[in-house]
């Protein structure tokens, strides 16, 4: 049985659980912590965020749904294998106006994070000695407190911070998003395998959109060229002589604006179904 460790709370919970369920897997009833599904050959683990790159870096289990922070954080012996693109954040450096502008300045002072690991690489690699914190929590309070100077914290809006009277310093220090992770150096699964191709299938399904229209075929090519698909479009031909169905994948973002773009054509009956699930 695959073994997957997924987030029992929290901002990555939601998500990751209609994901696994968009890719087929049984969902969690009520407060469950295990979550056996036979027939995909399965089983959900639902466990802390913070602790689950430990878990699958030890090999106890096989993948896991984390955050990139919290993996890096983690120091655990597992590595990212998949961007999800859902709760994403910015992990940056904030301080009272007049702190500093650049890392550099943050030398000598006491930094306060719930991400010590994160922090003190990125200041290790930078080449800054300064003292850092290390909270659980309402880190913007910290320097208000008298507890640091400076506090490095996934920023969104920015919102919490001005109502603090803090300011970001330097260039963000990390990017992060829900990831899949897998212990470093495994050996090939192709249960794991199996998985992650159902993930990527929900990636795709979300992104992309199925888009039907009937042209006349003197325009077939300058159609194709608007919506030429990942490989190419599926070409029928209709009832009516000099007419043909075009059925082809197009981004999600990008329809309205295509769907326009062959109406100028001539294109007709267009439509758009969204891909509950796909291989490619």
């Amino acid at each position: 049985m695959l073994r997957i460790a997924v987030p029992n709370k929290g901002s990555l919970s939601e998500a990751a659980c209609e994901m696994l369920h968009e890719a087929g897997y049984r969902q969690r009833k009520d407060r469950e912590l295990l979550v056996a599904d036979p027939a995909s050959g399965a089983e959900l683990f639902f466990l802390r965020p913070r602790d689950i790159a430990t878990y699958v870096g030890s090999g106890r289990l096989d993948v896991g749904i984390t955050g990139r922070d919290l993996l890096l954080d983690s120091g655990a012996h597992a590595e990212e294998i998949m961007a999800l693109g859902f709760a994403r954040s910015t992990f940056r450096f904030a301080g009272r106006p007049g702190t500093g502008s650049t890392i550099e300045d943050l030398a000598g002072l006491r930094v306060a994070s719930s991400y010590t690991g994160v922090v003190q690489a990125h200041l290790a690699a930078a080449g800054v000695h300064a003292e850092v914190v290390k909270l659980d929590g309402a880190v913007e309070i910290a320097i208000e407190l008298g507890v640091a100077d400076v506090i490095a914290d996934v920023v969104e809006t920015g919102t919490t911070l001005r109502q603090m009277g803090l300011e970001l310093i330097g260039s963000p220090i990390l990017h992060s998003e829900a990831v899949l992770v897998r212990r470093r150096g495994a050996e090939p699964d192709p249960a794991v395998e199996q998985f992650l191709r159902r993930m990527q299938g929900v990636l795709v399904a979300r992104r992309y959109v199925l888009m039907d229209y009937d042209v006349r075929a003197e325009r077939l090519e300058d159609a194709v060229a608007v919506t030429p698909g990942l490989e190419s479009p599926t070409i029928s031909p209709l009832h009516t002589e000099g007419w043909v169905a075009v059925r082809s994948m197009v981004l999600r973002e990008d329809a309205q604006r295509i769907m326009d773009d062959l109406w100028g054509l001539g294109a007709r009956a267009i439509l758009v179904t969204d891909i509950r699930a796909c291989r490619l």
